[in-house]
């Protein structure tokens, strides 16, 4: 992208909504490059390249609010790099402590359904009596 292109044709080709790239302008995760006459916004390569970034943090698990952070990090090279490996190691912190509370749902749901013979009434089904609190 040498250009400026509108906000309709970013979007498209980062795979994005046109209304989602304005959500992102308002959080300061991406702005135009300039307004046209008609106040049309223009972006340019940055926020493609912003855009690319977006998508692939997002991927990794951060938030848009942490996203913020690394872009800011990201803007100023001088910064130091502890910053980055200190929000990525809370994030994988974050992402184990998901992994273990889903390991023990899965677990939980797999003794239930252990119980469950899969057939007869519903009235007698295990699983149902648990989320009920009450006895098959």
């Amino acid at each position: 992208m040498r250009e400026d292109i509108t906000i309709g044709t970013l979007a498209s080709r980062v795979g994005l909504t046109a209304e989602t790239l304005r959500y992102y302008e308002r959080l300061g995760l991406i702005e135009p490059s300039r307004r046209t006459a008609a106040n049309y916004r223009l972006y340019g390569e940055d926020a493609a390249r912003r855009l690319r970034f977006i998508r692939r943090a997002q991927t990794l698990g951060f938030s848009l609010g942490e996203i913020a952070q690394l872009l800011s990090l990201y803007a100023y090279p001088e910064s130091d790099m502890a910053e980055v490996k200190q929000l990525a190691e809370t994030k994988i912190r974050e992402i184990q402590t998901r992994i273990d509370d889903l390991e023990r749902m899965k677990q939980g749901l797999e003794a239930l359904s252990q119980q469950c013979p899969g057939h007869g009434s519903t009235a007698e089904c295990p699983i149902l009596a648990a989320l009920t609190g009450t006895e098959a």
